[in-house]
């Protein structure tokens, strides 16, 4: 189903994202978002080198429910259902 999503549709963690170091500003291996944080949906598009696999541009909202920085996820990583609101959102960076 996120195949259908368009941007500016609302996303969800489906497991703890963490930065890879391609977030500016933020510690390598931080939180960015905790299973269930929501997010809204940017862009999607392929890395060169596997252009088969889609990546997903998401900002996840934190504490204060204000979107964070872009967070580039995979498929795997995002879901559409709400988890229940059972996570707490990630903290500001």
């Amino acid at each position: 189903m996120l195949e259908q999503l368009e941007p500016g549709d609302m996303v969800f963690a489906a497991t703890e994202i963490t930065n890879d170091g391609s977030v500016p500003d933020i510690p390598a291996g931080a939180i960015l978002a905790q299973p269930g944080t929501r997010g809204v949906l940017l862009n999607t598009g392929h890395l060169e080198e596997q252009p088969n696999v889609t990546l997903y541009l998401v900002r996840f909202e934190d504490a204060d429910h204000e979107l964070g920085l872009p967070v580039g996820c995979w498929a795997d990583e995002l879901t559409v259902e709400d988890l229940g609101n059972q996570a707490q959102p990630a903290a500001k960076g």
